[in-house]
């Protein structure tokens, strides 16, 4: 089979940007929002990777599936660990004025 008859893998280029994505939005906008596209994206790696496993021979670009899913991972461990620290952030604001004496 040639280069020609080969397919794109259904899912795979999906998967990438749902990845970067991810990130970007994780990182610059909307905080833990963006582990919302961490799992569309790792939601996507998957159908993808089936759809590979089932006929390995028919596709092509499977290192879009794998990078994406990687991505994706890369994006919720952001997402998680801005998470966290935003809860400690407003815990320590909370713990400052509950212990204030304000008079």
């Amino acid at each position: 089979m040639n280069n020609s008859e080969y397919q794109q893998i259904p899912g795979a280029s999906n998967a990438l940007t749902f990845g970067i994505l991810s990130i970007v939005l994780t990182l610059f906008c909307c905080g833990p929002f963006g582990a919302i596209f961490s799992f569309i994206g790792l939601s996507n790696a998957k159908k993808a990777k089936n759809f590979y496993e089932s006929n390995p021979g028919n596709y092509r670009g499977y290192e879009n599936v794998n990078t994406g899913r990687i991505l994706s991972y890369i994006g919720l461990a952001l997402a998680v660990i801005l998470l966290i620290f935003t809860i400690i952030y407003f815990g320590i604001i909370i713990a400052f004025f509950a212990s204030a004496d304000f008079q």
